[in-house]
């Protein structure tokens, strides 16, 4: 499912879930969960059963002090995962900005590439142009790399990836990539910054965004720093900050949202629909 087709005349719209698979041995929330092939296509079959429109595998972490993973060592912890879940006819992600994997990942059939960096090798779009993969531009302050902590002005960040989205966008679509393939990403927590306002004002502007690009946005708060700096909740806690989140992101018209819980956003998603049913009905 790619494009989202409106469920109701309720002011909230449904979003494209897309539910995370770390095939990794150190993400900061599931590190080691789903690791071997057995158990990541597991986890796949349960997010896809409790709603998720797309599959997201990510082969390496990307939080401050990750551990380096090579293109190889990804693209082993994918290859029978992918394979099993395209087979199956699941609409697959892969999350990684490693320029072999990703032209692994668009080789085996995936169908969305999503690039922390952003797709910053100009010498490669070309290359993405040739592919049928919808491309998930991500922005973040660091711009190479895993992210970083820095404390960062929310200004000069929101600025940054107006600034940021209009440049990459114009080299991709100038290289060839069809506007249809294009979705974009902020970023969020420690991509925008290691204190919460940049995070915080990011969302707030959601609506500003979608209007000045015109492009399908995803976002990913889910387990983020900035909400558990926000809270005081540690990761095993930090699910209903999360939902809150994730709801005002879909509130501001977010077009997919990147969630670990699935079955939380969905069953929220679908109460808040109702309400807003039951309230256009008037007493």
């Amino acid at each position: 499912m790619d494009e989202y087709v409106p469920h109701s005349t309720a002011g909230i719209r449904r979003p494209s879930l897309v539910g995370i698979v770390n095939i990794t041995t150190d993400s900061f929330s599931d590190g080691n969960r789903f690791l071997t092939t057995q158990a990541a296509v597991a986890h796949a079959h349960r997010l896809s059963s409790d709603g998720a429109d797309v599959i997201e595998l990510g082969p390496a972490a990307s939080h401050p002090g990750a551990e380096k993973v090579t293109e190889a060592e990804e693209i082993g912890r994918l290859v029978d995962v992918i394979d099993q879940l395209v087979a199956e006819g699941v609409t697959v992600s892969v999350d990684s900005y490693r320029a072999a994997t990703q032209r692994f990942a668009a080789a085996r059939g995936a169908t969305y590439l999503n690039d922390i960096q952003g797709f910053g090798d100009p010498s490669r779009y070309e290359e993405l142009a040739a592919t049928d993969c919808r491309l998930v531009v991500m922005h973040s302050v660091q711009r190479h790399g895993p992210a970083t902590e820095v404390r960062t002005d929310p200004g000069e960040v929101c600025r940054g990836i107006e600034e940021f989205l209009a440049d990459r966008l114009a080299a991709l679509e100038a290289a060839g990539v069809s506007r249809d393939r294009l979705v974009i990403d902020p970023g969020l927590g420690f991509f925008l910054g290691s204190n919460p306002e940049p995070s915080l004002r990011t969302l707030a502007g959601l609506e500003r965004l979608k209007a000045r690009f015109d492009l399908p946005v995803l976002i990913s708060p889910s387990r983020k720093s900035f909400l558990r700096t926000i809270t005081g909740s540690d990761v095993s806690g930090i699910g209903p900050a999360t939902l809150a989140a994730e709801l005002y992101a879909a509130r501001s018209g977010a077009d997919y949202i990147r969630t670990h819980d699935v079955a939380a956003l969905r069953d929220a998603l679908t109460v808040f629909e109702a309400l807003e049913s039951a309230e256009e009905g008037g007493w």
